[in-house]
């Protein structure tokens, strides 16, 4: 790593830090819009942490995400509020954990208009607002009264005419971004949202290893099982990971020519984990720890690494700030200002990141989701399941023939194979197929099968979360004391969970449904929850 890591002694950090807190360190709103500085936020779909080049894992090419980090501030404990879609972007855009979103915290549901997102806000400071790809979604923003996606306004007419696999969209995303600049007025600066839908599933399978990847050099998470199935699938992931890069790589260019670059902050992170089994949908590390690096000549003059903790939800009242918006309403999220304005990227903006989930897909009967929240500290993680009697991948397909009615009815997707909240892929279905071996039997059981309501994990020794340690004496303090910190930051935020409401299980879906018996109306409340 081409890093020159720096550190200050305590009187040293006290005394910045007392500079820092006395002096403005917004960039000044008098004169012109132009002193004001773009933003290109670059969102990968489906991304774990430590997945990219400059962390040290050399089985993924990520030029652009390792010139951004060695131009500015590398994070290497950034956390999604969710780790599905829809409810991490909403978190993202309002600066508030899922809790405080009422339908925009599930997945696939809708987007109250009330709450504002700081897009908005940013426009009406002066921005010019753009985005290609996937903005937040999936969901019905509509129907909330949106006149357009909570992200502004879409540039997504240029497709590319070839892509490396067929799982790979074809939205030309840089071309996309050069349309948005060309139409720049030279007296304004920008906020750009470049949503890649890479590395989202499907993937074609193979088309790592055909770009010339090599199997041998598939890092497989030790959650997982090391087979040829499983590495080839890791590598299809990773093909995806290269392709968002290279758009991104493309863009950086461009500001660069055009003199932009130096006042552009550009911000790279994901908006929940990789689509595999005990990750994306899951509350464990390789669900909500995604990668983050930002950059800013202007104001970031030497590479940092940062080891504080960061939450997604950090980033709108930071842009904020930044941009000189007065009257901000109230967030959750922490500005990181001081971080990005210190000369020590060790400015303690946290002690503890909050996470969350509800729905996932239609996978349960009554669509039901898995309400869980977690909280994760510098060395623990603990996880809270809300209901222990459900499936956390959501419900096996039942034990009934295959030409069971309920797989035939029009305009339902089938039950079959169930654990619908693990996206389908070639490494799932290996899982669900060889399980029979002790080794492959307790992956089986991490990623599938029912968890206590409590959960904790060491994350110094077991980053990938496959030892509870919520049942073992020695850690009953622990466990007692972030138990006791995670309900109080729930109450303090409303949650309704906290309270007995079970009204996140009454939020419609917009999203196919599936056959599972009892509620199953696309689009519609559930009014059996509505408490």
């Amino acid at each position: 790593m081409c890093f020159q890591l720096r550190s200050l002694q305590s009187g040293i950090i006290v005394t910045l830090l007392v500079i820092l807190l006395s002096c403005d360190s917004t960039v000044k709103l008098e004169g012109d819009k132009r002193d004001l500085p773009n933003i290109l936020f670059a969102i990968a779909d489906d991304q774990s942490f430590p997945h990219a080049g400059i962390y040290g894992f050399s089985a993924i090419s990520t030029p652009a995400f390792d010139r951004v980090a060695n131009n500015g501030i590398l994070f290497t404990n950034a956390f999604v509020a969710a780790p599905q879609c829809s409810p991490s972007r909403a978190a993202i855009l309002t600066g508030k954990n899922i809790w405080q979103l009422e339908e925009a915290g599930t997945h696939a549901s809708s987007f109250p208009r009330k709450f504002q997102v700081f897009t908005d806000l940013l426009e009406s400071t002066g921005y010019k607002l753009g985005y290609t790809g996937k903005p937040w979604g999936p969901g019905n923003w509509e129907i909330s009264g949106w006149h357009r996606n909570p992200v502004g306004p879409g540039y997504n007419e240029k497709i590319v005419s070839s892509v490396p696999a067929s799982g790979i969209n074809s939205n030309d995303y840089f071309g996309n971004f050069a349309a948005f600049i060309e139409e720049m007025p030279a007296d304004k600066p920008f906020f750009f949202w470049y949503g890649s839908r890479e590395p989202h599933r499907g993937y074609e399978f193979g088309s790592g290893l055909r770009s010339g990847m090599k199997l041998e050099n598939a890092v497989v998470p030790i959650f997982l099982p090391d087979d040829v199935v499983t590495r080839n699938d890791i590598l299809d992931y990773g093909l995806e990971i290269e392709y968002f890069d290279q758009h991104l790589g493309k863009m950086l260019e461009l500001l660069e020519e055009r003199g932009q670059l130096h006042n552009t902050i550009i911000v790279v992170t994901a908006d929940n984990g990789m689509p595999f089994p005990y990750a994306k949908a899951n509350l464990q590390e390789y669900g909500t720890h995604v990668p983050l690096s930002i950059s800013w000549p202007k104001v970031i003059k030497q590479p940092e690494i940062s080891n504080e903790l960061v939450s997604l939800i950090d980033l709108a009242p930071t842009f904020l700030e930044i941009a000189g918006v007065e009257n901000i309403p109230e967030m959750t999220g922490k500005s990181i200002v001081p971080i990005l304005y210190s000369e020590n990227s060790e400015y303690p903006i946290r002690d503890f990141v909050l996470t969350g989930r509800e729905r996932h897909t239609h996978a349960r009967p009554d669509n039901l989701g898995y309400p869980s929240r977690a909280i994760r500290t510098r060395e623990y993680l603990f996880v809270k399941n809300y209901y222990p009697g459900r499936w956390p991948a959501g419900d096996p397909a039942p034990q009934t023939k295959e030409n069971d009615t309920r797989n035939q009815v029009d305009g339902y997707r089938p039950i079959y194979p169930g654990y619908h909240d693990i996206d389908g892929s070639p490494s799932k279905k290996f899982m669900m197929n060889q399980h029979i071996e002790e080794r492959d039997r307790l992956l089986f059981e991490l990623a599938f099968e029912k968890r206590p309501m409590e959960q904790l994990y060491d994350i110094k020794s077991d980053p990938e979360c496959l030892y509870d340690l919520s049942a073992n004496p020695a850690y009953s303090k622990i466990r007692e004391d972030l138990r006791a910190k995670l309900d109080h930051e729930l109450r303090k935020e409303g949650d309704p969970r906290m309270f007995g409401s079970q009204i996140f299980d009454s939020y419609p879906r917009y999203s196919p449904m599936r056959n599972f018996d009892g509620f199953n109306e696309q689009g519609k409340y559930n009014n059996k929850y509505k408490n």
